[in-house]
């Protein structure tokens, strides 16, 4: 999974009916976890755009998108934030979550 600015991420929602946005810290083991998770996905679902951010240097953005928690991840549809996913119960409720 690529690491993704801000404007690569609204680009990407802008221009894709459906994208994924993972965004973590790199010292919280639960996001270690989810990341491992959401490689799967991405190689079970190459077809949708996935990118990850360290929420660290986003302090902004975390605030404007009203982030609880890391892990975080943010699903868009037709370029607007459809859910935020905070749970990372498995790689099925992943994979459903994308494809349902």
């Amino acid at each position: 999974m690529e690491e993704w600015t801000i404007e690569t991420w609204k680009e990407k929602a802008e221009t894709h009916e459906l994208t994924a946005f993972y965004l973590y810290t790199p010292f919280c083991g639960t996001c270690m976890v989810a990341f491992k998770m959401m490689e799967v996905v991405e190689a079970l679902l190459p077809e949708i755009p996935m990118g990850k951010a360290n929420l660290n240097f986003l302090e902004e953005f975390a605030f404007e998108q009203q982030i609880e928690s890391v892990p975080c991840l943010l699903i868009t549809k037709n370029g607007k934030v459809h859910e935020k996913v905070y749970a990372f119960k498995s790689v099925q409720n992943l994979y459903e979550k994308l494809t349902l």
